[in-house]
């Protein structure tokens, strides 16, 4: 990914399902002008989600996803049904896609009370339209099309467009606790973890927030703080760390100035701040055998030090000094079943959509299991997480409260 790009987190997620041969790959294909899909008169020609992350006018940068047919048999038909109904988590939108010369069948019903059941903007699409007599397209969730001949395409884009959720401009990482004017300290160490050349996509989003503000970022690594403090006319409006320097930087910033870190911004930016801070108690109750799970919404190359898998657990034993059991899950594998675990730590979830980190979060609700994120634990066991949430006043009563 690029500097210019639009993360896949921040694009519209559109998902087209159906059954086997209704022609889902077809009318993939034909919207977005591209072949994307293999096409065949053959069922279940599409054995595995295909993602493409595109420019889709007229909603902009999408990713568009095609999925295996949701009526699969077999010992293979029922992992891929359940890769599908994954998908449904973190889709914004949904394409249900019907064979116009079969019309709706139970699958296809089952497959519009799930897009209900989630409260997920969707359109039914008659396609092969050149094969039936022409229907009356009329408002509403029902769309007749062709993919062959590519009748009603269109339209359907137009549908698309005006389902889309609307975006909140209030809805920022951390532009909206700024001022014109005001400036930002960013503090980004430089370790082993970090990836060469680049800033990891968290500083990316903070780095562009604070000048859609109008305010202007300053960036060091934590060896640098206190001297670029020093060289500061007036205060900073805020500090923002990685979580990993916490303690250092808490012991620099004087106590008076906000400070907060990627992690935790992120947390409510995806809509789980309030729960993490409110799960972040688990900690103090870990007791000898409980398994931990970490989980990460991306996959990367793993480093000797690696925050997820070696960091936060063996932090987490030394603090709580209990023999605790930590099981790892990332990507797209998160665990439907949360009940062999006492706690979730989950990251800041920015590779993935809002959805279906809060589908996460809700998995753990319903389970009564704790979730909390990364940056949270963290400044829990720094002794930092009063002065981390100060900016938030109904979190920090949480925390307050809970502490």
């Amino acid at each position: 990914m690029s500097l210019n790009d639009t993360p896949s987190a921040n694009r519209l997620h559109i998902g087209f399902f159906g059954c086997r041969n209704a022609g889902k790959s077809s009318v993939v294909n034909a919207v977005t002008g591209q072949d994307l899909a293999v096409v065949s008169n053959v069922a279940g020609t599409t054995t595995d989600p295909v993602q493409k992350a595109m420019e889709l006018l007229p909603l902009g940068p999408v990713v568009v996803v095609d999925t295996p047919g949701f009526d699969d048999e077999g010992m293979l038909g029922e992992k891929r049904v359940l890769r599908t109904k994954r998908i449904l988590n973190r889709c914004d939108m949904a394409v249900l896609v019907v064979d116009g010369t079969v019309g709706l069948n139970d699958t296809d019903r089952q497959l519009v009370a799930m897009f209900e059941q989630k409260g997920l903007p969707y359109v039914v699409v008659f396609n092969k339209a050149d094969l039936v007599d022409p229907v009356p397209n009329e408002d509403g969730p029902v769309l007749w099309l062709s993919a062959k001949t590519g009748w009603h395409v269109h339209e359907l884009k137009e549908r698309l467009g005006s389902l889309a959720p609307k975006e909140d401009p209030n809805h920022r990482l951390l532009g909206d606790l700024l001022a014109p004017g005001d400036a930002v300290v960013l503090v980004c160490p430089i370790d082993e973890s970090a990836p060469k050349g680049r800033m990891i996509l968290p500083q990316q989003m903070a780095i562009r927030d604070v000048l859609d503000a109008a305010a202007t970022a300053l960036v060091c690594r934590e060896t640098e703080l206190a001297g670029t403090l020093e060289h500061l006319s007036r205060p900073p409006a805020l500090v923002v760390t990685d979580s990993q320097a916490f303690k250092v930087v808490a012991e620099v910033v004087p106590n008076e100035l906000p400070l907060t870190s990627f992690s935790i911004l992120m947390a409510r930016y995806k809509g789980f701040l309030k729960v993490a801070a409110a799960g972040v108690a688990a900690v103090e109750r870990l007791q000898d055998g409980d398994v931990v799970l970490m989980a990460e919404g991306c996959t990367h190359h793993r480093q000797c030090n690696d925050i997820g898998t070696v960091k936060i657990p063996r932090w987490l034993r030394a603090h709580t000094g209990k023999d605790l059991r930590i099981e790892t899950c990332s990507g797209r594998d998160f665990p439907e079943d949360l009940s062999p675990y006492a706690l979730v730590i989950h990251c800041g979830g920015c590779m993935i959509t809002e959805r279906e980190v809060q589908y996460r979060m809700r998995c753990a609700e319903d389970q009564g299991v704790p979730f909390t994120n990364y940056g949270i634990v963290i400044a829990q066991m720094t002794g930092t997480l009063e002065r981390s949430v100060r900016l938030f006043p109904q979190v920090h009563e949480l925390v307050t409260i809970h502490g």
